[in-house]
């Protein structure tokens, strides 16, 4: 692909984020109707689940580009795992900050520590440690990330699942079915959002890999043959 087909494209995805975002907040608190138990509370959902499906998009890039990664050693897919994992820590972070902001309306209390938002937290700091590990592991670090990448993805179905088998104060997956014509259609816009905005900006932390990895590369050479000196 040529890079002004490319750069088209990550403009023409950016403009679609752009203009989603700037659509979700008039559909969500002047078209989506009120939810009876929660209020204007409830509107807290149509952030709190698109990210946690990005975070859970990312978690599976990474986990994918970490195995090909590990049975390939090839550092363009070590570069792609990258870019994904630093993202999952992004979207992660969106994840547990909305969430007590529904939970204090629904439950009275922030947090508590049932299977879901117990298992959500462990998954988020398995991608901190990854974080962690990719930049001050040592040698061998990007194996070890892998490692932990894949770990991660496992983890993702006991996370989504959790509601069905432990009994939850977390809302089952069975809410989305079910929401009237008005609220799905924020709810779609929102996700469609941060998928759009989960694109722009895993192609541009990608770029940023590569360019570090290249540079990284070029000084090791200089150094090699004695260029620097």
């Amino acid at each position: 692909m040529r890079p002004t087909i490319k750069t088209t494209l990550h403009l023409v995805g950016a403009l679609g984020a752009v203009l989603g975002f700037l659509a979700l907040p008039y559909l969500v608190f002047f078209r989506a109707s009120v939810a009876y138990e929660l209020f204007f509370n409830q509107k807290i959902f149509y952030y709190h689940v698109p990210a946690a499906w990005v975070m859970f998009l990312s978690i599976f890039v990474c986990g994918i580009a970490s195995i090909v990664f590990l049975a390939s050693r090839r550092p363009a897919w070590d570069d792609a795992a990258a870019a994904a994992g630093d993202l999952v820590v992004v979207f992660g972070a969106i994840v547990l900050s909305t969430g007590p902001i529904w939970a204090k309306a629904a439950w009275g209390v922030p947090w508590v520590w049932d299977a879901r938002l117990t298992s959500s937290l462990l998954l988020w700091m398995i991608f901190i440690a990854y974080a962690l590990v990719r930049r001050y592991g040592g040698l061998g670090a990007e194996r070890l990330a892998a490692g932990l990448a894949v770990f991660g993805m496992i983890d993702v179905p006991l996370v989504y699942f959790a509601v069905n088998f432990w009994k939850t104060q977390h809302p089952t997956n069975r809410v989305v079915p079910g929401l009237p014509p008005d609220m799905r259609t924020a709810f779609l816009v929102g996700m469609l959002s941060y998928t759009l905005f989960f694109v722009v900006l895993y192609v541009a932390r990608l770029g940023i890999a590569r360019g570090e990895r290249r540079m990284a590369e070029v000084t090791d050479l200089a150094v090699e043959t004695g260029a620097l000196e």
